[in-house]
């Protein structure tokens, strides 16, 4: 169990770390310069088959591993603003907290039930159209 716990922790530091590098602009002025130095070099090599395949093969790679580093950072940056919004509609009195956990429903389930909240809230929802949503949002933003 201490292992896993480990190296969860090493994951997720090191996929932490990939993502906020990756996602600098730096990281892009690298990658674009990597690319103009292998176009640049298509004449030297006399844009063999072996030139193409270090580009193809690099790319298919780095794709392939950001793949699943992205995909972790956007699960735990998910279930993290789930766990803040579930805590809030625990300790908001007014709040209802039938709503807690609703992310684990099915699609067509979290649809009725933003339907029916649409409905309450007079903005028409699937059934009828007593008024585009957009029109709700005007009135919340002539509150202020």
């Amino acid at each position: 169990m201490r292992l896993s716990r480990a190296i969860d922790r090493l994951f997720t530091l090191f996929a932490a770390t990939i993502a906020r590098v990756a996602g600098q602009p730096a990281a892009f002025v690298v990658a674009f310069a990597l690319i103009v130095v292998w176009s640049v070099t298509g004449p030297v090599f006399g844009f063999s088959d072996t030139w193409q395949l270090v580009i193809n093969t690099a790319t298919t790679i780095v794709t392939f591993l950001m793949v699943f580093l992205i995909q972790n950072s956007q699960n735990r940056d998910a279930a993290a603003m789930q766990a803040k919004l579930d805590e809030l509609l625990r300790a908001v009195e007014e709040a209802r907290g039938q709503f807690i956990g609703i992310e684990h429903l099915t699609d067509a389930q979290i649809e009725e039930i933003r339907a029916a909240l649409e409905d309450e809230a007079g903005t028409g929802g699937r059934g009828g159209h007593k008024s585009a949503p957009h029109d709700s949002v005007e009135r919340l933003l002539n509150r202020y």
